[in-house]
């Protein structure tokens, strides 16, 4: 099923619905869906590369705006939707881990998420539940999902074809190596300002 999901997600990209197919996407995901909106927009920054960054663009501000809408659904609506989140959606043990995670560093925990692939819609759910700060919440969507999504623009846009059979294949890693390069950063700012 997951698999048949998937396809017809791809298949938007043929169309003149693509755009606001990867718009909905990238929303939905951001909170239930099970579908990524990467290969759509890697699929659209394909067939018009000059315009990957706008895809980005779309990408990035419709998943954030999903994922405060996760964060609204945590906050408000919890107690009605809870069996089917945890059901259907991610299970008790993501939850919980998450929450100890927000403990830890809640901006990390959802700037890693938003970046990874890591389901952000767990975190964004679980924003609301754990009343996460909202700014810090927003903020790290915002850094996260715009780094995630404009780097995989950027390599279409500066490499084209050749770079998706690579994207395909190492997906996980590069974002995980692109969120530890963030982490540095961040660590290294954070220092700085102390001394």
């Amino acid at each position: 099923m997951l698999k048949r999901l998937y396809n017809w997600v791809l298949g938007w990209a043929d169309t003149k619905y693509g755009v606001p197919a990867l718009a909905i996407v990238s929303f939905a995901e951001s909170s239930f869906f099970l579908v990524p909106p990467d290969p759509l927009l890697m699929a659209l920054s394909l067939g018009k590369p000059k315009r990957s960054f706008w895809y980005a663009l779309v990408c990035s501000a419709m998943s954030v705006l999903g994922g405060v809408f996760g964060y609204l659904i945590g906050l408000a609506l919890w107690d009605l939707v809870s069996g089917y989140f945890l059901t259907y959606v991610f299970s008790p043990q993501a939850f919980d881990y998450v929450g100890a995670q927000y403990e830890q560093n809640a901006f990390l925990a959802v700037l890693g998420a938003a970046i990874t692939p890591i389901p952000y819609k767990v975190f964004t759910v679980s924003a609301g539940v754990f009343h996460i700060n909202f700014f810090y919440f927003i903020l790290a969507s915002a850094i996260g999902r715009s780094a995630r999504f404009f780097l995989e623009a950027g390599l279409i846009y500066f490499f084209g074809e050749r770079i998706r059979i690579f994207i395909d294949k190492y997906f996980n890693l590069l974002l995980t190596l692109f969120f530890i390069l963030v982490l540095v950063g961040f660590f290294i700012v954070k220092f700085l300002l102390k001394h």
